[in-house]
């Protein structure tokens, strides 16, 4: 075995990457296959409302704001990323519900005015410590003034 002089290994931690807590858009560009500017390694998930709002969209086909990246897909890939849609990939968690409800409540009890999608958001992000990626739509939206009073990082990512 070949040694450097005066070489030590690394007593410095690497700390795991933050998670990332994805919004509807992003969940949907993460799943046809679009680039995300996001850390491959870091822990993906996204909430239950998220997830339900991307998968009403993309069987509804309506070519929106959500489904329109499926409908860009030639069909082979457009029935695999639908397959992915319906059948959430492991690698994208979704928070344990008995957990998350109760931060829930006190996000809406700090925050009275936000909605469910967006109390859940806050919710999620706060009980994993995660860093949200949102597109700009989801981050002017109501969170833009939530998500600084609760200290929660957040990317906002443009999508095609």
């Amino acid at each position: 075995m070949r040694t450097l002089t005066g070489w030590q290994p690394s007593t410095t931690l690497t700390l795991p990457s933050r998670p990332l807590l994805l919004d509807d858009r992003a969940l949907v560009a993460l799943l046809v296959g679009e680039r995300l500017p996001i850390a491959k390694r870091a822990e993906r998930f996204t909430t239950t409302y998220f997830y339900f709002r991307a998968c009403r969209a993309v069987v509804a086909g309506a070519g929106g704001r959500l489904s329109g990246p499926f409908e860009h897909l030639d069909p082979g890939r457009r029935a695999a990323a639908l397959e992915r849609m319906l059948a959430l990939p492991e690698d994208v968690g979704l928070p344990e519900p008995r957990l998350i409800v109760p931060v829930m409540v006190d996000v809406q009890r700090r925050h009275p005015s936000l909605n469910v999608l967006n109390t859940e958001a806050t919710a999620a992000a706060l009980l994993l410590g995660a860093k949200m990626v949102l597109s700009p739509p989801t981050a002017r939206g109501q969170l833009e003034a939530v998500l600084p009073i609760e200290r929660i990082a957040f990317q906002t990512v443009d999508l095609p």
